[in-house]
């Protein structure tokens, strides 16, 4: 699943001011691919958006790329 952890990157480097600090690491449990999003601690507001708005969109848009039958979840931490 790189092509969804690239894009959840690219999207995510767009957003933030610090993009080098941006990684997204994966884990899958067979049913289900989660990707964990990491930001620099003054960029997490900027990737959840007023209300979570922008986090609801970076996972929908992630979800509509995954292969059919495939569950993924986008998580974000800050460092």
């Amino acid at each position: 699943m790189a092509d969804l952890k690239d894009l959840l990157q690219y999207m995510a480097e767009q957003l933030v001011d610090k993009p080098e600090e941006v990684s997204v690491t994966e884990r899958d449990s067979g049913s289900e691919l989660v990707l964990e999003l990491r930001v620099a601690p003054g960029d997490v507001g900027k990737v959840i958006g007023r209300g979570g708005g922008i986090a609801k969109d970076l996972r929908s848009v992630i979800r509509s790329s995954a292969p059919m039958g495939k569950r993924v979840n986008v998580e974000i931490i800050d460092k």
